[in-house]
């Protein structure tokens, strides 16, 4: 049995912008930490800290002169390293909601693909195509789930060096293993089960954690990582990173859209720092809500 990402990663934000694009004021909320303890077995990092500061939704532009603007702008903005703390989440999420503003709509999204100067071309266009890529996969749903929590990811320094450990150990670009982090649960912001009941940050089925969690936590960063990388080497990768993220999800959308993001990552880490900043969005039948740190108890906007 493979690992499905079913209703997480296909309904984590990777759709277009709905009923959430206008500005709310920042918030305060307190969350716990990713899932039960880790095994005594890992040399897991700390958990993150419990109190996360939830910034104003960002808006995106409107037309495709200011949707380009403002892309190229979060885009400078992740990859200065003078932007840290709250104003790198910040740019990380109006990213996301530029790109987000494109998924459902190729005309424009082409003509932002044009506007852009030359040397963001390629970035815009894999970031926009990788979103309406995932985006088709996903049906929406009547409403946000109500057995899910939406917690804050751990540092990014620590997630950057658990993706490394287990790209020593098999192999398998670290730059995949965020991008499927990514897709499945935003880098561990969801905790709860897919609708297959795949379980963890990196979303495995029970038989398929029993093949390749090697006795781990499915629940805890450090192991879930290692044990996707497992899986990967197992169907190809790093040679055959293609047939590898299918078997994680038999999609070639899911192939294409992970790949993509991860390409972004392997022509520069920065483009992670970005990645690391984009929230929960769920797309529901009466349009896009966001899940922000603190979800159920803090409402869906």
């Amino acid at each position: 049995m493979v690992v499905l990402a079913s209703a997480l990663g296909l309904a984590l934000g990777l759709v277009a912008l709905g009923a959430c694009s206008s500005d709310k004021a920042a918030v305060t909320t307190t969350t716990s930490s990713s899932g039960p303890p880790a095994s005594t077995t890992t040399t897991t990092p700390p958990p993150p800290p419990t109190t996360t500061t939830v910034l104003a939704v960002p808006v995106a532009a409107t037309g495709a002169a200011g949707l380009a603007a403002q892309a190229v702008s979060a885009e400078k903005a992740v990859r200065d390293p003078a932007v840290t703390g709250e104003a790198l989440a910040r740019a990380g999420w109006e990213q996301q909601v530029v790109y987000r503003a494109l998924l459902a709509d190729p005309a424009l999204r082409a003509e932002v693909v044009r506007l852009v100067p030359g040397e963001w071309r390629t970035t815009v266009e894999a970031n926009a195509r990788a979103g309406a890529e995932l985006r088709a996969m996903t049906p929406p749903q009547p409403a946000p789930p109500d057995n899910w929590r939406i917690l804050a990811p751990r540092p990014l320094d620590q997630l950057l060096a658990l993706y490394k450990e287990a790209e020593r150990e098999t192999g398998v670009p670290w730059e995949y293993l965020a991008s499927v982090h990514l897709v499945e649960t935003k880098l561990s912001r969801i905790k709860g089960p897919s609708t297959a009941g795949a379980q963890g940050p990196m979303q495995f089925l029970p038989g398929t954690w029993k093949q390749y969690g090697r006795g781990g936590d499915v629940y805890d960063d450090h192991d879930a990582i290692l044990g996707a990388a497992r899986l990967l080497k197992a169907n190809g990768a790093p040679g055959r990173m293609g047939d590898a993220l299918y078997s994680y999800n038999h999609s070639q959308r899911y192939v294409t859209g992970v790949s993509l993001y991860a390409e972004r990552m392997v022509a520069d880490e920065a483009a992670f720092r970005g990645y690391y900043g984009w929230q929960v969005y769920y797309r529901t039948v009466a349009g896009d809500r966001v899940l922000l740190p603190g979800y159920p108890d803090v409402p869906a906007l």
